[in-house]
């Protein structure tokens, strides 16, 4: 106990310096942060607070790691293949034991693009279908947009979805872990998957949770559905600890503040703009202040708000 409070100590140090400024935390690596165990056997290199960008080699989201005494199972495969090597270098210093199972938490880029750098290590991947039909569909783009930023950092990465796919729910009994991979209902985007660790009271949220920034919301982002999901299956779980998907890993209240505190808060202005007759362009302003000391509020508050407005004009 005793070591998770000091791990828990650490983080938020770290978190009181989180700032989409700061534009690389490990130099010596091209991880954003060396991976942190915050829990003991959980590790997660924790991604920047920012957009994608040259800088964080689109190490934005957050690569976690389990060791379970018979193995490692990853979950995230990284935006590309030299951020997938370097955190296999991260995890052969912590580990003998071998990479089993990589998860990819979504169809999105940052959980997917590094996918061919653990298929050619002999290791399977797993991912929601849903996930694996969108990110089939739109991996050309997504790889595109990925070698714009990430130039020399995309060499070596070649699109390719899972080796494998589930439905609502596989159990992995590897080592001394049990490991549920949880579809519990539509969230941010397609195949959002959370990873449960019901012994130990830990959720690997993806992107279901975000904590010290704002979400972006896309146009099949249903965030009706996403409130309705957090609160009938994922709350439920009664995580003691979260890694969420982008953010430092916390607690249920802060991570339930940070993503569904802010829904519902733009949800609640764009219902009164609608009620009073207000149009799109109107949207844009409505005030979304309480998040601002957020990161990514500048680049993601303004299109949110235009989503959201167009997703309540036809409920």
């Amino acid at each position: 106990m005793l070591r998770f409070f000091t791990a828990v100590l650490s983080l938020i140090t770290l978190a009181a310096f989180a700032d989409q400024e700061i534009l690389d935390q490990y130099p010596d690596s091209v991880l954003y942060e060396k991976p942190v165990e915050v829990i003991p056997d959980v590790w997660s290199a924790i991604g920047a607070t920012a957009p994608p960008g040259y800088e964080n080699a689109g190490h934005n989201n957050n690569l976690s790691f389990i060791v379970t005494g018979d193995g490692v199972v990853v979950i995230n495969a990284g935006a590309n293949a030299k951020l997938a090597a370097a955190l296999h270098e991260e995890i052969k210093a912590i580990t003998d034991q071998p990479v089993k199972l990589v998860i990819n938490e979504n169809g999105q880029g940052h959980a997917m693009l590094g996918n061919n750098y653990w298929i050619d290590q002999g290791v399977e991947v797993l991912a929601h279908v849903d996930a694996a039909q969108e990110f089939e569909e739109y991996s050309a783009q997504i790889y595109d947009g990925m070698t714009r930023y990430a130039r020399e950092n995309a060499e070596g990465t070649v699109p390719m979805g899972p080796t494998r796919t589930f439905e609502e729910k596989e159990t992995i009994t590897m080592g001394n872990k049990t490991i549920e991979v949880l579809y519990s209902g539509p969230a941010h985007s397609p195949g959002d998957i959370q990873v449960w660790l019901p012994d130990d009271g830990l959720v690997i949220a993806g992107d279901m949770a975000f904590h010290n920034r704002i979400p972006p919301i896309f146009e099949d982002t249903c965030t009706s559905c996403w409130i309705e999901t957090w609160e009938t299956t994922f709350a439920p779980l009664g995580a003691t600890y979260v890694i969420p998907g982008h953010g430092y890993p916390t607690n249920m209240a802060q991570v339930e503040e940070h993503t569904i505190g802010y829904l519902k808060h733009l949800r609640a202005e764009v219902g009164k703009l609608l009620d009073d007759g207000g149009t799109l362009e109107d949207a844009y302003y409505v005030d979304q202040s309480p998040f601002a000391r957020h990161d990514t509020f500048e680049e993601l508050a303004t299109r949110n708000a235009g989503q959201v407005f167009t997703e309540m004009e036809f409920e």
